[in-house]
């Protein structure tokens, strides 16, 4: 059941959204100004492909794909503080960047920022290096 009113919040949410996505250089920038980059992909995928130096790592869909909201909230909140603060999203290909963000967007949460193309495409085909993650 859970699962049922996620989708239809996640369903909701894409006629609502107005989160902004950015290509890499504006996300360095962004960055650089001390805005918070999070990488929500999965422990397995940020072994094997690295990240974007900087960033958070906070899972937020599980390799099943399944969402603990409550657990990537309890990380979330230690870096974002009130729901104005900027924040970027990224994962692989942008698509699960895109159903995060416009779930905080739903949520009221404003300027929610996503890598365009994800690190994949918005990233690593750009020629950008990312870092390798340490597994803690």
């Amino acid at each position: 059941m859970k699962k049922i009113l996620f989708l239809i919040l996640i369903a909701i949410s894409f006629a609502f959204a107005k989160f902004t996505s950015i290509d890499d250089s504006k996300l360095l920038k962004m960055q650089k100004q001390g805005i918070v980059v999070i990488d929500i992909r999965t422990p397995q995928e940020w072994k094997n492909r690295g990240i974007i130096k900087g960033a958070k790592t906070i899972e937020f869909f599980k390799a099943d794909g399944s969402v603990d909201f409550v657990s990537f909230m309890k990380k979330f909140t230690k870096y974002v503080k009130n729901s104005k603060q900027p924040f970027i999203l990224y994962c692989a290909h942008a698509n699960r960047s895109k159903v995060a963000g416009k779930l905080f967007d739903r949520l009221g949460v404003e300027n929610v920022y996503e890598l365009k193309g994800g690190i994949e495409y918005g990233w690593i085909q750009k020629g950008r290096k990312t870092i390798k993650y340490n597994m803690k």
